[in-house]
C-alpha cells in the first residue's frame, strides 16, 4: 500500500511537495482554503478547508494519512497541525524549535553572530548600499534596497512613525547559492548545492543544478550548513542561502521548511528526493 502524505497548502510549496510526493510514488491528499489552488492538479485527492474552522474535518483526514506536511507559514496554522499531529499519533514534517529560529531574522542573524557564521553586516557599522528586510518575512517580500543618505533618512523616519520591526544590512553584490540540509539528533547530510538567478519581479526566477561553484566553497558551504543545523538541533529539512561576494561565502537567510523550486531543480540532476528523504527521518 502506499504512503499516504497530507499537504497542507496548495500553492508554491504545495506544489514542490505535490510533485516529490507523487514521483516517490505517496498518494497526495491535498487540503487549501482555496477552491483551486495551484498544485491542485498534482494530488490524488483534494479537499477545501479551513484548517483554523473546520478542525474537526481536518482531524478526520489526518487520521488517514501516514505524514502530514505543512506548505504554509502561517504560525496559526503550524501550530495547530502539530496539535492534530499529536492528537492522532500521526508525524509531522515541521520542527517547532528550528522554525521559530529560521523565521526571524534576528533570531538567526543573532545565532550566526555569536558563532562565527559569516553574514552581511548590520547598518550602521556598513555603509551604504544597504538591503532593508522585515524582520519575519522569508523571501524578498517586504524588501527594498537604499543607496543614498537621502533615502536612508526617509526611510528611518517613516520607520519611526509606522513603527514596523524591520532589519538594516550591508548590500552584497554577488552570485547566490543555495543547499539543503537534513537529519537529525546531530547526524545531518548536504544535499546538492544550487544556483538562484534572481530579478524584481520574480524573486528566484530559476534554479540551476549543478552549480559551478569554486569546489572549495562548496565545501566551506557544506561545512557552514551542517554546523546551523546541528546549532538550531534540526529535525527534518533546512535550506541555507548564501551570496557569494568576493570570493567568500555570507549567510542570507535559513528556513527550516521544505523549500520550494530548488528541491525539484535537485531532483532532475542527482535523483535525490527530498520528500521521500523527509519521509523517511
Amino acid at each position: 500500500m502506499s504512503m499516504r502524505i497530507l499537504v497542507v497548502g496548495g500553492k508554491l510549496q504545495g506544489i514542490e511537495a505535490a510533485y516529490l510526493a507523487k514521483k516517490a510514488g505517496m498518494d497526495v491528499y491535498l487540503v487549501d482554503r482555496n477552491a483551486q489552488p495551484p498544485a491542485l492538479g498534482l494530488c490524488s485527492s483534494f479537499w477545501q478547508l479551513d484548517v483554523l474552522k473546520e478542525r474537526d474535518l481536518i482531524l478526520e483526514l489526518c487520521r488517514d494519512v501516514d505524514l502530514i506536511l505543512p506548505a504554509v507559514e502561517d504560525l496559526h496554522v503550524l501550530n495547530a497541525l502539530a496539535d492534530l499531529s499529536q492528537q492522532v499519533g500521526v508525524p509531522l514534517a515541521w520542527d517547532q524549535h528550528a522554525y521559530e529560529i529560521s523565521s526571524s531574522k534576528k533570531k538567526s542573524d543573532a545565532l550566526f553572530a555569536q558563532h562565527g557564521i559569516p553574514a552581511p553586516r548590520y547598518w550602521p557599522e556598513c555603509g551604504l548600499p544597504v538591503i532593508v528586510k522585515p524582520e519575519d518575512a522569508s523571501g524578498s517580500k517586504g524588501v527594498c534596497k537604499i543607496t543614498t543618505e537621502e533615502e536612508l533618512s526617509v526611510f528611518l523616519e517613516r520607520r519611526d512613525v509606522a513603527g514596523g520591526d524591520c532589519i538594516i544590512q550591508e548590500f552584497l553584490g554577488g552570485r547566490s547559492c543555495s543547499i539543503e540540509i537534513m537529519g537529525c539528533r546531530g547526524s545531518y547530510i548536504p544535499l546538492q548545492v544550487t544556483d538562484l538567478e534572481m530579478d524584481e519581479k520574480y524573486d528566484c526566477r530559476r534554479v540551476v543544478a549543478p552549480s559551478d561553484l569554486d569546489t572549495r566553497l562548496v565545501e566551506q558551504f557544506r561545512e557552514i550548513s551542517i554546523k546551523i543545523a546541528g546549532l538550531v538541533n534540526l529535525t527534518g529539512i533546512m535550506d541555507v542561502e548564501v551570496i557569494e561576494h568576493n570570493g567568500t561565502l555570507k549567510v542570507l537567510e535559513i528556513d527550516a521548511r521544505l523549500p520550494s523550486q530548488t528541491p525539484t531543480a535537485v531532483y532532475h540532476s542527482t535523483g535525490i528526493n527530498m520528500l521521500e528523504l523527509l519521509a523517511d527521518i
